[in-house]
């Protein structure tokens, strides 16, 4: 969260000496969002006043996520200021590459394959004679040979499908 909050505050502007109740209403907010003050990399003002009077001041403030290592501070671009009397405020946020898998292997729905592979695991569940299960291994070799017809089965009727971004059937 990042903007011109118009609060002065000692926190955050050093030639600031005092410190104001709307700096911790300000505060209460952002710790609602889970984020907390972020520092500038160049603690500069980011406010140029034009009167020769008044003190530059600090009050583009940016709040990042709490207890974040990649998003903890900011710079100031004072140097793009041109007509206005702020500077920018700009954080990098790094993006990762992360791998998607561009293919998968399925039985594609309502598809022939589908329907035999049903029938066939139907007619394998039919076969299993249960009454000579009667201890734990026998259980476990029955459980075992049902999965690995099964999943020759699966083998023999899936088809690899490309994955794109429009991936969902219309």
């Amino acid at each position: 969260m990042t903007g011109n909050f118009n609060i002065r505050d000692r926190d955050w502007d050093p030639e600031y000496l005092f410190h104001l109740i709307h700096n911790d209403l300000l505060l209460d907010i952002v710790d609602a969002f889970d984020l907390s003050f972020s520092y500038s990399t160049n603690p500069i003002p980011t406010r140029y006043l034009n009167n020769n009077n008044d003190l530059n001041s600090v009050i583009n403030l940016m709040f990042l996520r709490s207890n974040s290592l990649e998003l903890d501070n900011y710079l100031i671009l004072s140097d793009l200021q041109y007509m206005s009397d702020y500077t920018s405020l700009v954080v990098d946020i790094y993006i990762s590459e992360e791998f998607m898998q561009d293919d998968k292997c399925t039985i594609i729905k309502n598809s022939k394959d589908e329907i035999k592979f049903i029938l066939i695991s139907e007619e394998n569940i039919k076969k299993i004679n249960t009454l000579h299960l009667t201890n734990k291994e026998l259980l476990e070799f029955t459980v075992q040979e049902f999965a690995r017809i099964s999943n020759h089965m699966w083998q023999k009727h899936l088809k690899q499908v490309k994955i794109t971004k429009q991936f969902k059937d219309w």
